[in-house]
């Protein structure tokens, strides 16, 4: 009874729309399909691509979304879509201002890349952790510069972990 009272206060005084929207990519894409991380534990750098064949991928960042893209280099996107760093609500990628570098480590890279909504959100995390604000192209141009060290950094973690893993 308690339990059920709560739920339904928790209903009542949340926007559900906003709960819905916010996880439905995660429900529909729970694991990156590169990397295999969990999209929800990664819900501040996740992504989803919609190409205009109607076919959806959704990345656990910029790193898998760029692999993605050079991959499919024949589908056009019709969306790209990038989570705010501090709301975790998706937003248009390409009109999202991205941060490049700084002291947070990032998600699949050495060099982190965040999207904020806002522009004066983007300039608060510079301030308070470094690195430096960019457009979309920037962040991509950057992810494919890193492209080969972030793969190389990537492999050796998992082939230490397989080697802790063995008895």
């Amino acid at each position: 009874m308690k339990q059920s009272l709560l739920l339904l206060m928790f209903l009542l005084f949340t926007d559900s729309s906003a709960i819905g929207q916010e996880f439905k990519d995660i429900v529909q894409h729970k694991t990156c399909k590169y990397c295999n991380m969990d999209r929800q534990q990664y819900a501040h750098s996740r992504m989803v691509l919609v190409y205009s064949d109607g076919e959806e991928f959704g990345s656990c960042s910029l790193h898998c979304t760029a692999v993605d893209l050079a991959l499919h280099i024949d589908k056009t996107p019709k969306a790209i879509l990038a989570a705010d760093y501090n709301t975790r609500e998706l937003t248009d990628a390409e009109s999202a201002y991205w941060v490049i570098g700084g002291n947070l480590p990032g998600v699949m890279t050495k060099r982190a890349k965040w999207a904020f909504a806002e522009k004066r959100d983007a300039q608060e995390f510079v301030t308070k952790n470094g690195g430096a604000i960019a457009t979309f192209d920037q962040a991509m141009k950057a992810s494919y510069e890193d492209m080969h060290a972030d793969s190389k950094m990537i492999r050796n973690k998992l082939k230490l972990r397989r080697m802790q893993a063995q008895p």
